[in-house]
């Protein structure tokens, strides 16, 4: 496939566009400094800004399907403002480009124990409470989207950069709970494959319209 990937050089972004590359499929990078990505067959780079719907629409016009790994960066002040309205221009630019399949890492925050969402838990570290409440939002209105055929993956609770393990290609699959693992503690999983899982529903059409978690 020709796969349009956003955020390709943050952690989650370059896990995905290794295992997209590896899979042989081609990869349009979307991109405000193309200079950060190296040249790799089967690569192009797009000078592109996320919160402009008219350059996500160019960009990606064209392509089978999108993939999304944006962040508006955990250390900016504006994190919620700033991740809706990138959120909201990626859709919009989809849309008009015509492209229906679209792939999204959100968070884990909007997953529910005990019938409460994670990041409605008193406990949620403050730090990250602000981009788990944009990651919640962004999910609720896809929920609405009558005009794609999203998906969205919500890691784990125990996710983050750098995992240990690398790619295996062996994960579980859950719908709106944590996955945990048999001891009780949180489930975790790679960067590496958290793509895998990513890559696997884009080629088997799986989880259209409907969100899911995975962890090992």
């Amino acid at each position: 496939m020709k796969v349009a990937l956003i955020g390709a050089t943050g952690f989650v972004g370059a896990a995905l566009l290794q295992e997209l590359l590896q899979r042989g499929h081609e990869v349009v990078a979307l991109a405000r400094d193309p200079g950060k990505l190296q040249a790799r067959p089967r690569l192009q780079v797009v000078q592109a800004d996320v919160m402009d719907a008219a350059q996500v629409q160019q960009a990606v016009a064209g392509v089978d399907a999108v993939v999304s790994a944006y962040n508006a960066g955990w250390g900016n002040p504006n994190i919620y403002a700033d991740f809706m309205r990138g959120s909201r221009a990626i859709v919009q630019g989809i849309k008009a480009a015509g492209i229906r399949r679209y792939l999204v890492v959100g968070g884990a925050g909007s997953l529910y124990v005990s019938g409460r969402q994670l990041v409605d838990s008193p406990d949620f570290p403050a730090a990250f409470k602000q981009g788990a409440l944009a990651a919640r939002d962004m999910y609720a209105e896809l929920q609405k989207e009558s005009a794609l055929d999203w998906t969205l993956l919500s890691p784990p609770i125990a996710f983050h950069p750098g995992g240990a393990t690398g790619r295996t290609g062996r994960y579980r699959t859950g719908k709106d709970e944590p996955l945990m693992q048999p001891d009780g503690a949180p489930g975790t999983i790679s960067d590496a494959d958290l793509a895998v899982a990513v890559v696997d529903a884009l080629e088997q059409g799986a989880h259209v319209r409907e969100r899911f978690t995975v962890a090992y």
